[in-house]
């Protein structure tokens, strides 16, 4: 059904499903479309992933003017998206294409990002992997910002918050709850 959904994506001269009428981070919706519909899921994960650092969220929360945007919308409906986004992190998961990538070089800086909602998490990330060494501090009890006690878990299940928490300090990154920073 995702390959079908991926498959019926025009990929248009202009492809309003991403950029200023569409994704607000830009995601190259019709390419990973092409993947998917091709059946290459690991491909689809790194081109998601070199707009999104965590489209297992992002396929799950965001209201998606990607839809409202896409060409289909005029006469059918348009390309379940969101969906597709969904199934790539989630296949990307179960086929393993979704690990820790440590930092094979080492900066010998620390920073410290203060507050681990989806900006810190993803600043962590991007600096780890730079060879810095990360500490995440977390006023709440378990990472996650608002992802965690903003979303409700029918919009999305806290485990996919624990499974990235997890792949993260597989990287060196290290979160410090219960940490009321400044007061």
């Amino acid at each position: 059904e995702v390959q079908k959904q991926a498959a019926r994506c025009m990929d248009c001269g202009i492809p309003y499903c991403h950029g200023p009428t569409g994704c607000p981070v830009h995601n190259q919706i019709p390419d990973w479309n092409d993947l998917v519909y091709n059946n290459n899921w690991e491909a689809a994960i790194q081109n998601l992933h070199s707009t999104n650092n965590f489209p297992e969220f992002t396929g799950r929360v965001c209201p998606a003017p990607c839809q409202e945007a896409c060409t289909l919308n005029l006469e059918d409906a348009p390309v379940a998206i969101k969906t597709v986004e969904q199934a790539i992190a989630d296949k990307a998961y179960e086929l393993g294409f979704i690990r820790p990538q440590p930092a094979t070089v080492h900066t010998g800086k620390k920073v410290a990002v203060i507050g681990s909602g989806p900006a810190g998490m993803a600043a962590a990330q991007q600096l780890g992997r730079a060879g810095h060494e990360v500490h995440v501090y977390e006023r709440e009890t378990k990472p996650g910002g608002l992802l965690r006690y903003g979303i409700p878990d029918f919009k999305m299940e806290k485990n996919f918050i624990d499974r990235r928490v997890e792949q993260m300090k597989g990287e060196g990154v290290t979160f410090h709850c219960g940490v009321n920073v400044g007061v």
